[in-house]
């Protein structure tokens, strides 16, 4: 199923978040594992070192639990979403515009931490966050983080860019040529919000404060950039691995990216970087969730202690160059080094401002917000050239 169709399959999903579901009965003991376990991941979250043998986490849980771990990987989350509402699956790395969906669709089920001895360790900014804390119940437990970066080719760059305007405005960019068809854009609705961040600092007379949380003229202002936007896209990309495929092949000089995409480009020798904008960026930070009616819930809580683990954070927050839930992580791991934490982004997590999903009932605005169902539809119709 396609990107966009899988979109519409999400919209299912989309209740009115002010009726989440209730608390389920949460498990009160760990039994012997099921054998298996099947995870929604983002790509590069779950390894076992078939990409790099430095980098597995997979491998000693299985020895270690008997539990088998079978990933599908997902590039957005409406297709997250849509995997969870079809069934089938143990546990997604969820961002935050995908769980309170899948709390409010009661696709998860609330997960009961004293079975978690790991708990404790998790960052204190993490452990109560309200993209997946509803009313003091905790429906994941916490797995990475970290910025949507803006990367860019050092040969068309030779400083780095100092505004997100090389991907939202038509210019030529410092090798002289125009920008048009030379940079990409993230294929999901949320995206929308990277379009009123840039507006928050260069149009303050729309008077956005969170770029989760827009009025009907704030929205219009968005797709306006984003329609202009879509005649200097090359390419919508969800996919990381044809990213990194397009900045070598096809000629891409900037995008909104992933530390993923930026990390695997620098290791295979390519003249590819990225930065953190004047305007700030969007981010993401990621919870492990476990689906309502999971089949092999023993090897799930297996994995949620596995995932906490010192070693297993600090590989994957090199491995992704993302930043690991548990700040233990960010000494003694010899892959991500002391200053790895810090290279990507420990520091700038008040910076940030992480996805979560858009509501009609919003802090910001007394007359109410722009819901996501429709930031759905109208993004589609961006895509489509409407």
């Amino acid at each position: 199923m396609n990107s966009v169709k899988r979109t519409f399959v999400s919209l299912i999903a989309i209740a009115a978040l002010s009726g989440l579901a209730a608390a389920a009965e949460m498990k009160k003991e760990i039994g012997p594992g099921e054998g298996q376990l099947n995870i929604v991941a983002w790509p590069g979250y779950i390894e076992r070192g078939e990409s790099d043998k430095n980098y597995d986490w997979v491998t000693e849980f299985e020895k270690k639990t008997g539990c088998k771990v079978n990933v599908k990987t997902a590039g957005t989350s409406d297709e997250m979403v849509a995997l969870m509402n079809e069934g089938g699956f143990d546990l997604v790395t969820a961002s935050g515009d995908a769980s309170l969906r899948l709390i409010s669709g009661k696709r998860v089920q609330p997960i009961n931490t004293d079975l978690i001895p790991s708990w404790k360790t998790v960052d204190e900014r993490l452990q109560n966050a309200p993209w997946f804390t509803v009313e003091g119940v905790h429906y994941g437990v916490p797995y990475q983080w970290g910025p949507n970066v803006l990367a860019y080719n050092t040969t068309v760059f030779k400083e780095p860019p100092k505004s997100w305007s090389v991907v939202f405005e038509e210019q030529n960019l410092p090798d002289g040529q125009s920008n048009k068809g030379r940079v990409q854009a993230f294929d999901g609705p949320i995206y929308i919000a990277d379009a009123a961040l840039y507006l928050m600092k260069h149009k303050p007379e729309l008077g956005i404060k969170d770029p989760y949380e827009l009025n009907e003229d704030q929205y219009k202002a968005a797709l306006e950039l984003l329609r202009a936007q879509r005649k200097l896209v090359g390419r919508y990309w969800h996919d990381a691995f044809i990213q990194v495929d397009d900045f070598k092949n096809e000629g891409v000089a900037a995008s909104s990216s992933w530390p993923f995409q930026v990390n695997m480009l620098i290791a295979d020798k390519q003249p590819i970087a990225s930065t953190f904008p004047e305007e700030g960026a969007t981010g993401w930070a990621d919870t492990t969730m476990m689906h309502s009616e999971a089949s092999n819930p023993n090897c799930a809580y297996m994995w949620l202690e596995h995932s906490l683990s010192p070693k297993l954070q600090g590989d994957l927050a090199a491995w992704f160059g993302s930043v690991p839930a548990v700040p233990a992580a960010c000494t003694g791991n010899a892959l991500l080094t002391d200053a790895g934490c810090e290279t990507n982004g420990f520091g700038n997590f008040d910076k940030i401002h992480f996805w979560r999903t858009p509501v009609a009932k919003c802090a910001s605005q007394s007359a109410g917000c722009v819901p996501y169902y429709r930031w759905v539809s109208d993004y589609i119709a961006v895509l489509g050239g409407r």
